[in-house]
């Protein structure tokens, strides 16, 4: 790519040199977003459908969720290498092949004979989804007239938010009716199609190809050994952490020492390189850098509700897979609008400003679901999701301009790599603190409330008596009422701790989301009138 302006961080395609000249635009955005939409949805697809994949290859939920592990690690490792092999082999032939590979994978997932080799499957899809989102922001920043780059991103955009929040839905939806292998077979017929299609309508001129092939350096495969590592490593620690126990586990003993080795060696290696894996100097300057640590938190908030809310309402509302997910629906129709409205917003009102209401808002929506009991309903959680809704997007379109501010326009692939690590990286961040939050904090109300639940206490004791009159006065004997009643005592009492800690599981999030306006307020200025690829 040949570069706009520098200050507004956005890549331009070279006259007449773009991937896509002379093809209309528009097609090759819903195509490219309907490609990324996919990937992104295999990233959510899957958690409610692990009971059912568990029964299916015969093994225990614990070892069903590898299914989700592989494919977040494989994805964060094929990340780090996407933009240098997208400039060697082409941008076209790169995203074609990423494509095929994660559509033939995908199939092959649905067809899986047992939990290896469904593993293994998988492992092939995060690495062939997990080159595709950051290539197709670079094609349709070479599709779209500068002018109108805003209304593109808004668009794919609108795949890669939603896909986090039709993945229950469709997964619950698919499991409960169909089969848990169409939760992967899906991917193959659309995935076919949009191949066909890219392949067809994409154009790369051989001159581009060229001049792409000139400007790189050799490829960085000690530096991309030890970021893959660190990344892999660090996804597979967040991912299994909780359910081995975190450091009594001499797994993720390994795993973390292995993770920090990685990290240490990474330091000095790539910022020795003349042309680095990872550009650290990029990282460490202010306005990138924080960028990245905007998106961390957006990814954390995205993915972590995308999890527990559907969670909190199957199991302590009753909710079915389908309906669970469901409840994320308004929230992901409003999503879609504000989308295209953010789009041209942000060539008018400085990136900082609207990260900082994106933060606020999102931060109300958290605390909203700080007040969560055993008697709401449904429009409860969809109103908290619908805040979400508007919020989120005023984060994610705009952090990209922030992010792209003064970045050279050889260094924007590696650039769309990065925000896309950092947003899958902060999903698993904030999906394993809401788990070790949930979990530590449920103990912990559990324990107090059974401080109170004690033969001793009065209001036990009535309690107690209005419960066993309530069973007796429905046809069981004395004996069996006032069973029944302890027990449903017992089931109030985790009820209501459950409930406890859901809410401690909000307030951390209302804090992370609140922690990005100070973060936003430090961004500089960028210069309006551009648009940043979006990151997935």
């Amino acid at each position: 790519m040949s570069s706009q302006t520098a200050r507004t961080g956005a890549p331009a395609a070279p006259h007449n040199a773009g991937v896509s000249s002379g093809s209309n635009p528009w097609l090759i955005a819903v195509l490219v977003a309907l490609a990324s939409f996919m990937e992104v949805l295999d990233t959510t697809i899957a958690n409610v459908a692990l009971p059912y994949i568990a029964g299916g290859v015969g093994v225990s939920e614990d070892e069903a969720s590898w299914v989700v592990t592989t494919y977040l690690v494989a994805n964060a490792i094929s990340l780090t290498a996407s933009g240098f092999l997208a400039r060697r082999l082409g941008r076209k032939a790169f995203f074609v092949g990423c494509l095929a590979l994660f559509t033939i994978s995908s199939v092959l997932s649905g067809l899986a004979w047992n939990l290896q080799s469904l593993l293994l499957f998988r492992i092939m899809q995060g690495l062939g989804g997990g080159g595709m989102v950051p290539v197709s922001q670079s094609i349709l920043a070479d599709a779209f007239p500068p002018e109108k780059r805003g209304q593109g991103f808004a668009l794919f955009g609108v795949a890669v938010v939603v896909a986090p929040v039709v993945g229950p839905t469709l997964g619950g939806w698919l499991s409960d009716n169909w089969s848990w292998h169409w939760c992967f077979l899906i991917n193959g017929p659309v995935g076919l199609f949009a191949m066909a299609m890219i392949a067809a309508i994409l154009r790369e001129p051989a001159t581009e190809k060229r001049r792409q092939l000139q400007q790189k350096g050799r490829f960085d495969l000690i530096g991309f050994v030890l970021a893959a590592t660190f990344l892999g490593a660090l996804e597979l620690m967040l991912d299994r952490g909780l359910e081995d126990d975190w450091f009594s586990s001499s797994f993720i003993i390994i795993v973390a020492t292995i993770c920090a080795v990685a990290f240490m060696l990474m330091i000095p290696w790539e910022i020795s390189r003349p042309n680095p894996m990872i550009d650290l100097r990029m990282i460490a300057t202010r306005q990138f850098g924080t960028s990245l640590l905007v998106m961390l938190g957006a990814g954390a908030i995205m993915f972590s509700t995308t999890q527990f809310l559907p969670q909190l309402v199957q199991q302590n509302f009753g909710y079915t897979a389908t309906w669970a997910g469901l409840v994320l629906s308004p929230g992901g129709v409003v999503t879609m609008v504000m989308m295209f409205i953010v789009g041209p917003l942000s060539g008018k009102v400085q990136p900082k400003y609207l990260i900082m209401a994106g933060a606020l808002i999102t931060a109300l929506s958290m605390y909203d679901l700080t007040n969560v009991y055993g008697d709401l309903g449904f429009w409860f959680f969809s109103r908290s999701r619908i805040l979400l809704g508007v919020g989120l997007p005023l984060i994610f379109l705009p952090i990209l301009a922030a992010a792209y501010d003064g970045i050279p326009p050889d260094k924007t692939d590696q650039a769309s790599a990065l925000i896309n690590v950092a947003r899958n990286t902060g999903g698993s961040i904030g999906v394993s603190l809401a788990s070790n939050v949930l979990a530590h904090r449920e103990q912990f109300h559990q324990g107090r409330l059974a401080e109170h639940t004690i033969p001793s206490s009065v209001p036990y004791k009535d309690t107690l008596q209005q419960v066993t009159d309530y069973f007796a006065a429905h046809g069981s004997s004395l004996a069996e009422a006032h069973q029944q009643a302890i027990a449903w005592i017992g089931q109030q009492l985790q009820a209501q701790a459950a409930f406890l800690a859901y809410m401690d599981v909000f307030w951390v999030l209302t804090l992370i989301s609140l922690a990005a306006v100070p973060l936003a307020l430090s961004l500089r200025k960028v210069k309006l009138g551009g648009a940043a690829p979006m990151a997935h």
